[in-house]
């Protein structure tokens, strides 16, 4: 009988569970051009309004993961695994965490993806080390993986395509928000990455897309349940997005930050515990450990011994960055040519922080994209970003602003002061709100 999609998209529009076959038909049409954008649309927006059952969502994964390559690590001699995060504000977790593992003898082949809206991107900060390549080829990505034990890059075009052309079709009809659709595109590519586990940091507060604890909790549980379902051990941490997560925020700024935290320079407190929690999680998960404190002293004793930074020298060296780039880091990461404080217009205590704020402040100054043919400034951003709790005055920072020139540098000095309100005391947030396993 004859496959025609428009059957598919009626049926998802009247509320009918589709199946498996259904959905792998109608993907691998839309990946081989059989099924037209406008037919992607229309099914995009079905399962917007009408959502799609687990079962649903894993078979919607397994098809876009198997639109392209999927990779095959049975030739390493370790576990592989990898985080996926949904994104904040001086989130540069992952440039700590893949050396971390990788120095407990876990392989991470980590790919992943640019800014979006308020949120920085891994590549876009992996874009201020001159020289370090985020589009190498399969094999210099394999070789990377194999001899360093990590590698950070981008999303290559034969890896899960329906889901890189879905996305673009979502983006501009209104469907980027559904939880089917975001489970399907997140897992979709780490499963085509060959992963045998997966920890995922799912954000929670006034930086993140999810902004209430009920929502980032149900994305959660979508995404392990659709993990697990596919056959990918997965777990996911609930953690604070209510205060950016690393006192820098801007590429080349937390490149710098995450090589401070890394050779021991300086670490700040939250992004310690949420980065070595996160490791924790994947060296249970992938077997390196046999329960979480054992798990904790491992990625803990690779961190602080030296040999996780050691890791991510290896790892830029290899993808064509310098040689030297943790000694001589300042040699390479140019400045911007405004950095100057910014201070509070009163006095008080860091009552509550719009994060999304303190992001779009870094997008003002060149740091982000409006459109995706931007081109970014990996210079600029902040530093010295305080805290929630913290004592300011108009005497006392709450940021130091690197900047192009004076118009954006007085542009997102407003917008930073903005997203700072002050006030007698400042309400606490769990740092790891929840831990979601395929149990529950």
């Amino acid at each position: 009988m004859a496959f025609l999609p428009q059957e598919v998209i009626i049926r998802k529009r009247n509320g009918e569970p589709l199946a498996g076959e259904e959905i792998a038909r109608f993907i691998a049409g839309f990946a081989e051009g059989t099924v037209s954008h406008a037919q992607a649309a229309a099914f995009a927006m079905a399962v917007y309004f009408r959502d799609m059952s687990m079962d649903e969502r894993v078979a919607l994964t397994l098809a876009m993961r198997d639109s392209g390559t999927v990779l095959d690590w049975s030739d390493l001699d370790g576990p592989v695994a990898d985080k996926h995060s949904t994104g904040g504000v001086g989130d540069n977790v992952s440039l700590m965490l893949a050396p971390i593992l990788a120095a407990c003898g876990i392989y991470v082949p980590m790919i992943s993806g640019r800014g979006l809206g308020h949120t920085g991107g891994t590549l876009d900060k992996f874009d201020s080390i001159p020289g370090y390549q985020t589009q190498p080829g399969n094999d210099l990505f394999r070789q990377v993986v194999k001899e360093v034990g990590c590698a950070i890059i981008g999303q290559t075009a034969d890896l899960a395509p329906a889901d890189k052309t879905l996305y673009a079709i979502r983006d501009v009809t209104g469907t980027v928000e559904s939880i089917a659709l975001i489970t399907a595109s997140i897992l979709s590519k780490k499963l085509a990455a060959g992963l045998g586990a997966l920890v995922l940091d799912v954000k929670n507060g006034s930086g993140a897309f999810m902004s209430t604890l009920e929502q980032s909790e149900s994305l959660a549980r979508s995404l392990v349940a659709v993990a697990n379902g596919a056959g990918l051990r997965t777990t996911a941490l609930i953690t604070d997005m209510n205060e950016p997560l690393a006192s820098a925020a801007g590429n080349g700024l937390e490149v710098r930050n995450a090589v401070d935290f890394l050779t021991g320079r300086h670490q700040d407190t939250r992004l310690r515990e949420v980065t070595l929690a996160l490791c924790a999680e994947i060296a249970l998960a992938a077997g390196a450990a046999s329960e979480i404190a054992a798990a904790s002293s491992l990625v803990e004793e690779a961190l602080d011994s030296g040999r996780a930074a050691e890791r991510f020298g290896r790892m830029v060296t290899a993808l064509g960055g310098p040689a030297d780039f943790i000694d001589r880091m300042d040699s390479y990461l140019a400045p911007a040519p405004i950095v100057r404080d910014v201070f509070a217009t009163a006095a008080g205590t860091v009552a509550a922080i719009d994060t999304r704020g303190v992001g779009m402040a870094v997008v003002s100054l060149g740091g982000g994209r409006t459109t995706p043919t931007d081109t970014i400034d990996h210079r600029v951003g902040f530093d010295r970003l305080v805290g929630l709790g913290a004592a300011v005055d108009t005497a006392t920072p709450i940021a130091r602003i690197h900047a192009a020139d004076e118009e954006s540098a007085t542009d997102a000095e407003r917008r930073l002061v903005t997203a700072y309100r002050l006030g007698e005391s400042a309400p606490t947030h769990p740092l790891i709100a929840g831990r979601i396993t395929a149990s529950e």
